[in-house]
């Protein structure tokens, strides 16, 4: 019997969090929910922090998965954007990692690749294949979609670590 694992992907982003969560049983995956934290762009730096921190607190309470993972940080053209999407990534981390979630992290590209089979696929590209691949989902905003790209990412990934190790 395969074990079922539930994992939460996060999308980080200060004006947008998305996330979804999803169950994987072997290369079976099924979905479970997805949707966007948005803070008050009006609030103060810290309180739109603290907003994607207990929202995503809630959700793990709700969804109790036993996994997350969260995209990395890509390259931003301006410093001071980098420095913003840093913090919504470090409460990503923070939350799940306090409630004693495994936390991984990946790469957009990687994420890409995992989900469409092209590190560089396009938004849009990424959306289609989530459809695909967790056919319940339905349609998702941009950052939910990605949110579930991230937690298929982490699926796909740690089965084939499981694999290696097993083999080893």
């Amino acid at each position: 019997m395969t074990d079922v694992i539930r994992i939460m992907g996060v999308d980080p982003g200060s004006g947008a969090t998305g996330w979804g969560v999803i169950e994987a049983a072997g290369s079976r995956l099924s979905f479970l929910a997805a949707g966007v934290i948005r803070p008050n762009r009006t609030a103060a730096r810290a309180e739109r922090l603290a907003a994607i921190h207990e929202n995503l607190t809630a959700l793990i309470a709700d969804w109790s998965p036993e996994e997350a993972a969260v995209e990395e940080t890509f390259v931003n053209a301006s410093p001071r954007d980098a420095l913003v999407l840093g913090e919504a990534r470090g409460v990503a981390l923070l939350a799940p990692a306090l409630a004693g979630v495994l936390v991984a992290e990946y790469a957009a590209n990687t994420i890409k690749k995992a989900v469409v089979g092209k590190g560089h696929a396009e938004k849009r590209q990424v959306a289609a294949m989530v459809r695909v691949l967790l056919p319940t989902s339905g349609d998702q905003a941009a950052d939910a979609a990605d949110a579930l790209a991230v937690a298929i990412c982490h699926a796909h990934h740690r089965g084939a670590a499981r694999l290696m190790k097993a083999s080893a």
